[in-house]
């Protein structure tokens, strides 16, 4: 029996005893992000984060787009100009245009209509020769299957509702979505983490079903924070645990109404979300306060290259000659040359190993 099948469809249930101190730690997570941005920088993170969720969600599908077009498709639309223009397309623009709804439409109801338009936007005519998906309806009568394995001896990892009791179901939950915004007795983190559960369940389009949950789950977490601007993307760490976010969602589905490991899951991969990000600001911040004591007039192209990629943390324990060697495309004298120089204009400093261990690292004061 799936869980769309059990007689107290949908009224989930939670330990509220596992839950309560991961919520505790997700709220304080956000409100230390939220603290730690500055407003200088508040219009390009939200760009960095809304390309970064609509990358990573295809991705989960094992579908790769082109970062740079769907860059500057979300610039044009968010009214940012770019140094440099990359080539957009429709479905570039669609998958901008899909997420920007999303995202600052706060008070706008949710509707079937928006829903198919976002999914229209998703898959444009023309989209795929292979496997072509009629944006903006609903799936036909054919059984919506989740399997894997042989053809011949298919396992099904699960079942939707059928299409006859589909609308129903849709309706259902758009009307506790659009109820739910502004109930205080529940937590806009576990009303998040719900609309994903219950939706990916009814799974009522053809493709694009984990595109769209994902999709409602930022509308979700964006309405309970009552903020349009976005720091962190979900779907980087979904992405990182894909396998454990199949494993659990089958597991759910195939259970009864308590949705606990569903939530303990959902909860803390939002934390690791937030503290990347939070890891992520304080490297830029870093980054910059870095540069702000360099005079670069007295760095060569090679050397900052490097000192950027020490920056960016491409390596943890330091660099040494030979990946100095490597990076910069320099000769191994001149690259022995170079990081004399760096530790000496207070760049780089000397690890303790020495000899062919010795490494360098960035000295920030």
């Amino acid at each position: 029996m799936w869980i769309w099948q059990q007689p107290e469809w949908p009224d989930f249930d939670w330990d509220q005893t596992l839950i309560a101190p991961l919520l505790r730690e997700a709220h304080f997570n956000q409100g230390l992000l939220l603290g730690r941005m500055s407003l200088e920088n508040q219009q390009q993170a939200t760009l960095d984060t809304l390309l970064a969720n609509i990358v990573h969600s295809s991705a989960i599908e094992g579908e790769k787009l082109n970062a740079f077009s769907v860059r500057s498709s979300l610039a044009n639309k968010l009214g940012i100009k770019e140094e440099q223009q990359y080539p957009t397309t429709e479905q570039t623009n669609g998958l901008a245009e899909m997420m920007i709804d999303a995202i600052t439409q706060l008070d706008q109801p949710l509707s079937l209509e928006r829903i198919l338009r976002w999914h229209e936007l998703l898959f444009p005519v023309g989209y795929t020769l292979f496997n072509p998906v009629q944006g903006g309806v609903l799936r036909g009568e054919t059984p919506m299957q989740v399997v894997s394995g042989r053809i011949d001896k298919p396992t099904v990892h699960f079942e939707a509702p059928p299409s006859h009791i589909l609308e129903v179901e849709l309706q259902r939950f758009i009307q506790w979505f659009n109820d739910t915004q502004a109930d205080t007795e529940l937590d806009p983190l576990l009303r998040a983490a719900i609309t994903h559960l219950w939706f990916v369940t009814l799974h009522p389009l053809d493709d694009g079903n984990g595109r769209i949950t994902r999709l409602l789950t930022d509308l979700a977490l964006a309405q309970g924070e009552k903020l349009s601007i976005r720091f962190y993307a979900m779907s980087v760490s979904i992405l990182e645990h894909k396998k454990s976010y199949y494993e659990i969602l089958e597991q759910t589905q195939k259970g009864e109404m308590d949705i606990t490991p569903w939530l303990v899951w959902f909860l803390t991969t939002l934390n690791d979300t937030l503290l990347g990000s939070m890891r992520m600001i304080e490297q830029t911040v870093a980054k910059t306060n870095f540069w702000r004591n360099v005079d670069q007039t007295k760095l060569s192209t090679e050397q900052v290259r490097v000192l950027n990629r020490l920056l960016d943390g491409d390596f943890e324990f330091g660099i040494n000659s030979s990946q100095y060697q490597k990076v910069a495309k320099v000769s191994r004298a001149t690259a022995t040359r170079h990081l004399a120089y760096l530790v000496e204009l207070g760049c780089l400093s000397k690890t303790d190993a020495g000899g062919r261990s010795t490494r360098y690292v960035v000295r920030y004061s």
